[in-house]
C-alpha cells in the first residue's frame, strides 16, 4: 500500500513537471502575417519551433538565427522565437 502512494506521487509530480515545459501558445486571431503561405523556402524545421504546428502547408514568416533559416506559423511564434531562440532552435 505504502509503496502504491510513494508511485503515485512520482507519477503525479513528474505529470506536472512536464505539463510546464509545454509551449503554452495562444494564437491572436488578427496576427500580423502574411495571408499568403510562403513557397520555396528551405527551412530547418518541419514543424514551428514554438507551438509545434507543421509549417509545411502553413509557413507564414521565418527568421534567420545562426546561418539557418526558421519557418514558423504566424508572426506571433516567431516573436516569441525571438526572444528566446536558444529555447527554441534545433541542436
Amino acid at each position: 500500500m505504502k509503496s502504491s502512494i510513494i508511485l503515485a506521487a512520482v507519477l503525479l509530480v513528474s505529470i506536472i513537471s512536464c505539463a510546464k515545459d509545454t509551449p503554452q501558445v495562444k494564437h491572436k486571431s488578427n496576427m500580423s502575417s502574411s495571408k499568403e503561405n510562403l513557397k520555396n523556402i528551405q527551412v530547418v524545421n518541419e514543424e514551428d519551433p514554438v507551438c509545434h504546428m507543421k509549417t509545411g502547408e502553413f509557413l507564414k514568416d521565418t527568421a534567420v538565427y545562426k546561418n539557418k533559416t526558421y519557418g514558423f506559423c504566424s508572426a506571433y511564434c516567431k516573436d516569441e522565437f525571438k526572444q528566446n531562440p536558444e529555447k527554441y532552435a534545433k541542436k
